[in-house]
């Protein structure tokens, strides 16, 4: 029987604890500051009040003044702070993780240097980490299309565990497998990682055809707009590629569960493509941040704030032409600068021959 705590007790963090309790392993869900309140009803109830299940029997949660009971002697621990929280995370599984525990950051998103530089998380939680440390700790993620609640009411779900060492992977992947929870694993982290937090720049967009319909009063029609989020969705998986090239990933990543499975899933509904939608009506985005989703976190708009805003200093560096990547430069100036959504369509799809 392994042991897994989990820092942060989100929906996503919570849901993986089905599969890895139903194989019979021991399960700590340790919340942040933030999640007192789901704790509270955990230890209390056994519902996760978000999530709106009980969680198996078995699983245990802790406040966060007892992370430590909960992680020292975890075999493997879980980061499932949202990207929001990446740093304050950081510093505690600095403070938390021992030598010879695997790391398997649940968090997607990156961060960017002044000059542009890119960064995938799990790099970013590293950063913090005493360096002998950090090269005793084992680094991992899972990507991959994963609505928390499918995952927890036992709908068939395909995920890759990505790292830098295969036995670690295979390892992890043994502890979850189930006959409905589906794990590949690959030595690309930096592919997959860019491939999972870039997919969120573009689900933002998937929501722009509903409000181009409900502002022209046709969300009723017979004809809908799925030609014009097809075409958004081609562009972006395009784009989704390049960033995965541009990181140093193998592009044909972007092509599987960790690019364009994850980018669809995340592209059918949510908070991003409600925003989206939102924008696609004519509503600018700032008011939409204000006012209409005020106080919501939007893990898309925030990878458009820190991947779009890298773009201009790149170009500036030469690192890429003033030509790539229109659709995410596109993006950031309608979150950042409330441009109107006028679609650039005449720079998408350059390189057809």
């Amino acid at each position: 029987m392994a042991r897994i705590a989990a820092l942060g007790s989100g929906i996503m963090a919570t849901a993986l604890s089905f599969p890895i309790s139903e194989n019979g392993h021991d399960v700590r869900l340790v919340g942040t500051f933030l999640d007192r309140e789901i704790i509270d009803s955990i230890q209390r109830t056994g519902v996760h009040p978000d999530l709106g299940l009980k969680v198996n029997d078995g699983v245990r949660a802790f406040q966060l003044e007892d992370a430590d009971e909960a992680i020292a002697d975890a075999d493997v621990v879980l980061c499932g702070v949202n990207s929001f929280g990446v740093e304050w995370a950081g510093e505690q599984l600095a403070r938390l993780m021992r030598p010879g525990q695997k790391l398997l950051c649940v968090t997607k998103g990156m961060r960017a240097d002044e000059d542009g530089t890119l960064h995938i998380l799990p790099d970013v939680l590293r950063s913090y980490f005493d360096p002998r440390l950090a090269e005793q700790v084992s680094w991992n993620a899972v990507v991959g299309p994963s609505i928390a609640g499918e995952v927890a009411v036992h709908h068939d779900t395909c995920v890759v565990f990505c790292g830098q060492d295969r036995a670690d992977l295979e390892q992890l992947a043994g502890l979850f497998r189930t006959d409905h929870y589906h794990v590949w694993t690959s030595t690309d982290f930096v592919g997959h990682e860019t491939g999972a937090a870039t997919k969120n720049v573009y689900a933002f967009a998937a929501g722009f055809a509903q409000g181009l319909l409900r502002r022209a009063g046709k969300q009723d029609d017979r004809y809908v707009m799925y030609n014009y989020g097809a075409a958004v969705f081609a562009q972006g998986q395009k784009e989704l590629r390049s960033f995965i090239a541009l990181m140093g990933g193998n592009p044909e990543t972007g092509d599987g569960l960790g690019g364009v499975g994850d980018m669809f899933v995340t592209s059918m509904g949510g908070r991003n493509v409600r925003a989206g939608a939102f924008v696609g009506e004519g509503i600018p985005f700032s008011e939409v941040r204000e006012q209409r989703m005020k106080g919501v976190t939007l893990e898309g708009v925030a990878a458009i704030g820190v991947i779009g805003g890298a773009l201009g200093p790149l170009t500036e560096r030469g690192i890429i032409g003033a030509d790539e990547y229109p659709l995410c430069r596109f993006l950031h100036s309608v979150v950042v600068q409330d441009a109107p959504l006028r679609m650039p369509w005449d720079q998408f799809f350059r390189d057809l021959e």
